[in-house]
Parts: structure tokens; C-alpha cells; sequence
């Protein structure tokens, strides 16, 4: 019988195994994560048309990931937000006033995990405490697993890209302003963007 001429096939179909993980035993540790080299990036529809995009420019992070028991890795994140940067210094202006992000009273956004997932290949999901205006709530983030390297200066490092799709106004962000045409200036939906490389702890 052909490849494709399986009309009167009864063998039952069987699923494929999901595929495995890679093995990343060898970079059990604790890690810290390199500013320089990786990016807090955020996404805003303005005016129901476009989209706007901002990245914070000063945070520190950790992350301890256990290569036997992926479930086992945890992941911190703090971000100044007076570092806020959206390309146009009216608007970060707004953004750092008390209309959102009342960077006076609140200068720091914090992240903590609460949960780790290997969810097959390069695939992961963390799941964390976000905290935001003195509000915290629940997120999930989606993550890539980029690899591993040795720098040229002989830093272990590790590399994600992650994910993750929040609404801002769970964490008090609801300042907004009505179109002529209807709808609203900023969407309430807001995209978050990881990119990230974190160096092994001596």
C-alpha cells in the first residue's frame, strides 16, 4: 500500500511521545542576570490603531535553575520604573506620573516565582507573583530556552525569551482617555517581552 493511499488502513493511529526536554543537568546552579545583555520590553495598542513599545533600562534579577527537576527553578526580577523608556521623553513623563505608574511612591516592579513547568522541548512556563502600585497578582510567562555558552571572558551563561500577556488594569493602571471615534487612547491589554542572559554564580 502507498505512503498516502491509506483509505482501507485499520491499523489504529498512535500518537507521537511528547519530546524530550533538553538535558540541562550540567547548568544546575544559581545564576544572575546580565543587564547589558538582556531586555524588560513591554507592547501598548495607543489609539486603537498602533502599537507602542518601552523597555525599562534598570533591573537586576537571579534565577536558580535545577536541570534534574526543572519544577524546582525559581526566578526573581525587581525593575525601576523611573527607568521606564518608550522613545519620547513627554510620554515617559506621563507614564512615570501619577496618572500610571506613581513612580515617586511606588519606584519598584517586582516578580517572583511561585511555580516552574518543563513543558516539553525547548518550552517552559513560569508562573509568579507580580507586583505592581503596591498590587499583587498572579502571572504566567512562557519561555524559550535559547541555549547555553561559554563567553569569551569565561562566564557560563544561560539565555530565555519569554512572554507573557497581562491587563493592566488589575493592578490599578485604569487612566485612559475616550476617542472621538470610539474606544479608548491605551489599551488595557498589554504585552510583555523577555529577553534575558544570566551568568553562573562563581
Amino acid at each position: 500500500m502507498g505512503l498516502f493511499n491509506r483509505k482501507n488502513d485499520t491499523t489504529p493511529a498512535t500518537s507521537a511521545p511528547a519530546a524530550a526536554g533538553p538535558d540541562l543537568s550540567a547548568l544546575s546552579g544559581d545564576y544572575t542576570i546580565d543587564p547589558a545583555h538582556s531586555s524588560i520590553g513591554f507592547v501598548a495598542r495607543h489609539a486603537m490603531v498602533t502599537n507602542v513599545k518601552g523597555s525599562f533600562q534598570d533591573f537586576t534579577g537571579s534565577l536558580h535553575l535545577d536541570g534534574s527537576d526543572p519544577s524546582a527553578s525559581t526566578a526573581t526580577l525587581d525593575v525601576r520604573m523611573d527607568s521606564i523608556d518608550t522613545g519620547n521623553a513627554d510620554r515617559d513623563g506621563h507614564l512615570k506620573s501619577s496618572d500610571f505608574f506613581k513612580t515617586d511612591e511606588f519606584p519598584t516592579m517586582t516578580f517572583r516565582s511561585t511555580k516552574a513547568e518543563a513543558l516539553g522541548g525547548d518550552d517552559y512556563r513560569l508562573t509568579g507573583d507580580l507586583t505592581i502600585l503596591g498590587t499583587t497578582r498572579p502571572i504566567t510567562i512562557d519561555l524559550e530556552f535559547n541555549g547555553s555558552a561559554k563567553d569569551p571572558f569565561g562566564n557560563e551563561r544561560v539565555g530565555f525569551e519569554g512572554k507573557a500577556e497581562i491587563l493592566r488594569s488589575e493592578w490599578g493602571l485604569t487612566w485612559n482617555a475616550a476617542l472621538e471615534t470610539g474606544g479608548v487612547l491605551v489599551s488595557d491589554k498589554i504585552k510583555l517581552r523577555f529577553d534575558i542572559s544570566a551568568i553562573k554564580n562563581a
